[in-house]
């Protein structure tokens, strides 16, 4: 949910299963109706015959109330509540085969005519049970309450022909008891942006939360953008937002702020999501030795074994580290790291305000509303990140369910697993074999002082010999396109750190084309800059998706060179950094 502003959170989620984390089998009561001819991995299936189940309504306290009258939902984990949003004449904007691939949809389900009404939720779904999840969340560090999905509508869970579970969520479908003063709906622009980068992101290889389509809705929905006072009618649109999970860490925190009497609450969730999304932790015995030391004496040993709360938190802790440090491989931030917008599972989830890096900031926010004191910048989301683990930790501990021993070990596995992912990470973007600290450390500073490209530096670095006799001269010949406009005192500095570098490249005893491939590997030629979102934006406004789904189709092979679509790895132009480009609000 994104926002600390006056229209409802932006941070609708949901709650599924997904035991195919592990790629462990999924085993539960219903799996009879799948048969042998669905299990075929070419079967497709059209919207009416997707196989439907309901775990998260089956197994969990439900809103007595039936209704999306705004209201405080109290001892309920969801309130069921049908998509309003109006629609009239509604388009296919974009979507994605490999997500269709996921739920075994026939691809040619987006050509029947019928398609954008049946996915607007305007049409109900057959086997479809729909529901807004209750959560809460700490927004820009202060606990806001119940937040919970304001705009969004679980449609259900979908089982493929693997037993994998998907949930489907429609984002901009209409009011639900979360909507607080707001509409429940979403405008073309912010969901452009979501689609998008939910797909990108999974491309790039970061583990993300998907969308299967987006559609207008044909109706126009007025948004103030800034908050400014200014606000403006914008094209109404509604996404298919699909993961294994839309739990988030505010899921748990809301029952855990409201007493000894929803405790019981927290336990039954966390036991849900166990039992689906973490299977493994079910079945861990003492003969693995999951027991680690936090101190020197006897009372000091976490035991993994005989707390499987404790495991599991740890393994949240992990994810997530290991999350972040990807984020900051890639160089994005995400913009509103609010509780409420944490996934138990690792993911990326709600794109709101998100931002790649172009010119190197570490104290780069894409959000206006975190300008202030710039909380959630790229270079503060580990330790962000880390903070919000903490208070998931809190809603376990009053729920009894771990001790503060076992909080802290999770937070100490939180620190080490991000060192040792992101120094593995960074080591691969610089092709090498050993992680160098003072080498990263040298080239950060650089990058930020000339405030170089970071994505474009990377991609070219691979062009680097591994070459000691190369003159001064030449050294940063391969380098040109991005060191852009540097005096002799800075082209100094950069040469200095480039013999540094082929130092390092001629020890390691990688040839330069290996090497070369390795690093074209892991440092994408594209990532979806805020700018090129806004040329989408600015045609589809107009009528015109063509450039939408262009876009879609570049992102989808980051790491190659895809000759004839140089354009969309440029520099951004100057009208890029006009407010609504480079930087937004929560406003969606």
């Amino acid at each position: 949910m994104d926002s600390s502003s006056p229209d409802p959170p932006s941070s609708l989620t949901v709650d599924s299963v997904a035991d195919s984390l592990k790629n462990q089998s999924f085993r539960e009561q219903g799996n009879d109706h799948i048969n042998n001819e669905n299990k075929n991995k070419n079967f497709k299936l059209r919207l009416e015959d997707l196989n439907w189940d309901h775990s998260f309504v089956r197994e969990l306290p439900g809103d007595a109330q039936i209704d999306s009258i705004p209201r405080e939902v109290l001892h309920a984990c969801y309130t069921k509540v049908l998509p309003s949003a109006e629609v009239e004449n509604p388009e296919l904007v974009v979507w994605s085969d490999s997500v269709a691939d996921l739920l075994d949809l026939d691809p040619k389900e987006f050509e029947r005519p019928e398609f954008p009404i049946k996915i607007s939720g305007t049409s109900p779904l057959a086997g479809a049970v729909p529901y807004a999840q209750c959560y809460g969340g700490h927004q820009f560090g202060t606990w806001a309450g119940q937040l919970g999905d304001g705009r969004v509508i679980t449609l259900g869970e979908i089982l493929n022909s693997k037993l994998e579970r998907w949930e489907l969520q429609l984002k901009g479908a209409g009011k639900t008891p979360y909507s607080r003063f707001a509409d429940g709906l979403a405008v073309l622009r912010s969901s452009i942006r979501e689609f998008l980068c939910s797909e990108a992101m999974h491309f790039l290889g970061i583990p993300t939360t998907r969308a299967l389509c987006l559609v207008t809705t044909g109706k126009l929905v007025t948004r103030d953008m800034f908050y400014d006072g200014n606000p403006k009618e914008e094209p109404g649109a509604i996404v298919c937002r699909v993961a294994q999970s839309f739990l988030r860490f505010g899921s748990f925190q809301i029952h855990a702020s409201r007493g000894e009497e929803d405790l019981g609450i927290v336990c039954a969730l966390a036991d849900y999501a166990i039992r689906h999304h973490f299977p493994h932790i079910e079945n861990i015995s003492k003969s693995e030795s999951l027991s680690f030391s936090t101190g020197d004496d006897d009372q000091s040993v976490v035991d993994l074994t005989s707390n499987k709360y404790a495991a599991w938190i740890v393994e949240i802790a992990e994810r997530t580290a290991s999350l972040v440090a990807r984020w900051q491989g890639v160089g994005f931030t995400h913009g509103v790291l609010n509780t409420d917008n944490m996934s138990i599972l690792g993911l990326t989830i709600d794109y709101g305000p998100f931002g790649f890096l172009d010119a190197f900031d570490p104290s780069y926010t894409p959000n206006t509303t975190d300008l202030p004191g710039r909380r959630y910048c790229f270079a503060n989301q580990p330790d962000i990140c880390l903070w919000n683990i903490t208070q998931f930790a809190s809603s376990l501990m009053a729920a009894h369910l771990i001790s503060d021993k076992e909080a802290n070990y999770a937070m100490e596995r939180y620190g080490t697993k991000f060192m040792d992912e992101y120094q593995a990470i960074m080591s691969q973007k610089l092709g090498l074999q050993k992680y160098n600290k003072q080498l990263l450390n040298k080239l950060l500073n650089n990058l930020a002082v000339d405030k170089v490209d970071y994505t474009n530096f990377f991609r070219s670095l691979s062009n680097i010999k591994a070459d000691p006799g190369i003159p001064e001269g030449q050294l940063l010949v391969p380098l040109k396109a991005v060191l852009l406009d540097i005096g002799k005192e800075r082209k100094e500095a950069w040469t200095s750190w480039v013999q540094f570098y082929i130092k390092e490249l001629v020890a390691s005893g990688i040839s330069d084309e290996e090497r070369k491939a390795s690093m074209d590997s892991v440092n994408p030629k594209y990532v979806l800059r805020n700018y090129l979102c806004q040329s989408a934006i600015d045609a589809a406004e107009l009528g015109d998706f063509g450039e939408v789904r262009r876009l879609l189709k570049v992102m989808e092979r980051p790491y190659d060179d895809q000759p004839g679509m140089e354009k969309y790895a440029r520099l951004p132009p100057a009208w890029a950094y006009r407010p609504g480009v480079c930087m937004l609000s929560c406003s969606s």
